[in-house]
């Protein structure tokens, strides 16, 4: 591992294993970032400035900035606005993965300090930097803007990759030129922060984003809330990219001695693409961030698509049963197994009355978990713990519980009746962290839990906190000492964060969570937009994907059963669907897709990904593929998006192989009557990467049921 190196009196270099992070920062001055990229040497770095690079601020403050985009914005106590940071210190710092270095600026007028924190991790090629904003002064400071760090980039042929949606259309992709004026991003649902938006984007620097070309800046804000993502462009030499929780509504009192901290930004850089950043990124948060991340995850079935809110004991026992014959590990039990007074038959009722109805399980949670083990599989249960219903015991019991604005009354959301705890209160914290821990307590072998959040807040108030603007940062500051003791008790426990779907998709909230419900929409077709612009960032490995039935439930498309395995693959595998109501085909065709997951699940959970043809380019087919990093194995995706008359498609490409090595062509997952041409033979990694390979456009099953969408899975091994 690189050593810090400090070139300059004041200049302070960071280092990954291919990136350049060069801090100016000498006492007195205002601290500066002067260049960020791929490495360079130190000769080259004392020539920066004769290469005309100059600084830019590091945390820029308002009120002797201009007109200039700023990071942190302030009222003192005599209502001024102004705020000049100047360095006092740095401090430069080793820990097991990489580096820190914290810069600490003064203002010299009034008792305001920032810490800016530098994290590198050397080998995921990441830099976290986030802000420690103090108040050393005897009256309150109220803090307008504390975003999470500021990043310039050069002007010229920039753009700009991020991702959008709704609910059951999620990680869609868009792509953009960086122009004159300001691109904003934000998002203020509160509760769930990646539906519409993403808290992530990529920056490429040589024109139109390419997959496994170019250079790319990549950046994520590690939070569950309200963010802000700006992109200002004016009229000087640089985009001013600020990151942060979102402002807006939200000022913080900050209290004599208190210190604010920001949520963590993570940036990375990369000369391979999009792909490469997200390479980086799938490493550090597998490693660093992610729930277990070191672990296989297990096939399950999830109730949800195929009983709804019908759950009995003889349902139950017959999916397990089902998923048990077909491979799988585990059975999930989705909405509608508890409440007494107000039985869960639908959405309307129950939310925060975690106790079993006997009408529906007689033998309680323990019976099913019992189910469970004679079928050889483990058990898991839904709950949603933030929230309640009007129609509820708990509701009855607490209605000063819930978000609720002074004055006002309450505001609903799903089902007319839901609302949303206030995680502020201690009170509620208790009673959420007594949700897990009475289930885990009374069925200590639960292996899973799906925790969903269906509801943003609609109503801005707390009936617990003094300050209602605080209620954006209390609200996650007790979600996170919540979770902290939960997975302080149950280490182990695998836990999914769903949240209508997509909404939690998001670092801050998976460092205590296994995986996330990437949509609603388990449609197939769909489905390989939602995961490609939802794997920018996130691994496989945390994106749960399953085999749905057909027609879909959400599009009420048709695809065949091999697309759908051949989509839900590709992530973490998984199904929603009845069992019963599949053909005696569609089972022995899961069972052999299941077996065949289990075969590649190392790598598609822990390999290095490359996505190739993407979807959103009009090709007609997208591909991707997850290699080794020992390059020794590699399996390949490919999907076709549309059925036309008279088609024409370019040879299968491949990516991220060792070009002197041979590879060796088996077809998973295969529903043709014949073998590809390509079976069993092998093929250079440079010949596969450079020509490619000729794909037949359809399946041909020898039932001769042809589907209009098609695709393929290959596993390629090196000799």
């Amino acid at each position: 591992m690189k050593l810090l190196l400090t070139i300059l009196a004041g200049i302070t270099i960071l280092g990954t294993k291919s990136t350049t992070l060069v801090i100016d920062a000498r006492q007195g001055n205002e601290a500066q970032i002067v260049y960020y990229g791929s490495t360079v040497c130190p000769d080259d770095i004392n020539g920066l400035a004769a290469a005309g690079y100059r600084g830019n601020s590091l945390y820029p403050a308002f009120g002797l900035k201009g007109a200039d985009e700023t990071a942190i914005s302030v009222v003192q106590p005599d209502g001024s606005l102004t705020l000049d940071l100047k360095v006092s210190e740095v401090i430069t710092e080793k820990w097991e993965g990489g580096q820190t270095v914290t810069v600490i600026s003064k203002d010299p007028v009034y008792p305001i300090s920032v810490k800016n924190v530098f994290k590198s991790y050397y080998e995921q090629d990441i830099i976290e930097t986030w802000a420690e904003i103090g108040n050393e002064g005897r009256k309150p400071v109220t803090l307008t803007k504390y975003f999470s760090g500021h990043m310039p980039v050069h002007t010229g042929n920039v753009w700009l990759s991020s991702i959008y949606g709704t609910w059951a259309n999620e990680g869609r992709v868009c792509q953009e030129p960086l122009t004159r004026g300001i691109k904003l991003i934000k998002n203020l649902d509160g509760v769930r922060n990646s539906h519409t938006a993403h808290a992530e984007a990529m920056i490429s620097l040589d024109g139109k984003p390419q997959e496994n070309s170019g250079r790319v800046i990549g950046l994520a804000l590690e939070w569950g809330g309200n963010y802000e993502l700006r992109f200002q462009t004016d009229d000087s030499d640089y985009h001013h990219v600020l990151a942060g929780i979102c402002p807006e509504n939200a000022p913080y009192t900050l209290a004599k001695g208190e210190i604010f901290t920001t949520p963590a930004l993570a940036y990375s850089f990369s000369q391979e693409g999009l792909s490469g950043i997200s390479r980086n990124f799938h490493k550090w948060g597998r490693k660093y961030r992610l729930a277990h991340g070191d672990r296989e995850r297990k096939v399950l079935l999830n109730s949800w698509e195929g009983v709804y809110f019908n759950i009995n004991e003889a349902g139950m026992d017959q999916m397990m049963g089902d998923i048990a014959s077909m491979g799988g590990e585990l059975f999930v039990m989705d909405d509608g197994w508890f409440g007494e007074k107000y039985p869960r038959k639908d959405d309307t009722t129950s939310l925060g009355d975690w106790k079993v109805d006997r009408e529906k399980l007689p033998g309680g949670i323990a019976s099913l978990v019992q189910m469970a083990d004679r079928h050889g599989i483990r058990f898991g249960i839904w709950i949603e713990p933030e929230m309640t219903n009007s129609v509820s015991e708990l509701y009855e019991a607490h209605p000063d519980w819930v978000l609720k604005a002074p004055g006002r009354d309450n505001v609903y959301g799903r089902g007319g009746t839901q609302l949303v705890l206030d995680m502020s209160n201690p009170a509620v914290q208790d009673f959420v962290f007594g949700v897990v821990d009475n289930l885990m307590t009374e069925n200590p072998s639960i292996d899973y839990i799906k925790w969903d959040s269906n509801m943003n807040i609609r109503a801005y108030g707390s009936q617990y906190l003094k300050n209602q603007a605080h209620l954006e940062i209390e609200y996650w500051r007790g979600f996170a000492k919540t979770c902290d003791r939960i997975r302080a008790k149950y280490p182990d426990l695998t836990i999914q964060a769903c949240a209508s779907g997509g909404g939690r998709a998001n670092w801050g909230v998976l460092p205590w969570f296994d995986e996330f419900w990437t949509s609603d929409n388990t449609d197939a077709l769909q489905r390989i937009h939602m995961q490609w612009g939802t794997s920018y960032f996130f691994p496989a490995i945390a994106m749960a994907a399953h085999i749905s039935a057909a027609p879909n439930h959400t599009v009420h498309r048709i695809t065949s059963i091999k697309y759908r395995c051949d989509v839900a693959s590709s992530g973490r595998l998984g199904m929603e669907i009845q069992p019963k109501n599949m053909t005696e085909f569609e089972k022995d065709f899961c069972r052999r897709v299941i077996n065949d997951y289990k075969s590649i699940r190392p790598l598609v959970q822990f390999g290095d990904i490359y996505r190739i043809v993407s979807p959103f380019d009009g090709q007609g087919f997208a591909s991707m593929m997850y290699v080794a990093p020992e390059k020794d194995k590699a399996v390949y995706y490919w999907w076709k998006l549309a059925n036309f008359h008279d088609e024409h498609f370019a040879r299968a490409v491949f990516a991220g192989l060792s070009p002197n090595r041979q590879y060796t062509i088996h077809e998973l997952n295969r529903i043709d009557a014949m073998p590809l041409q390509c079976e069993g033979k092998t093929f250079s990694g440079r010949f596969l990467m450079e020509n490619g390979l000729d794909l037949p456009k359809s399946n041909y099953p020898a039932n001769r049921e042809q589907s209009d969408w098609s695709s393929r899975v290959l596993l390629l091994t090196a000799l």
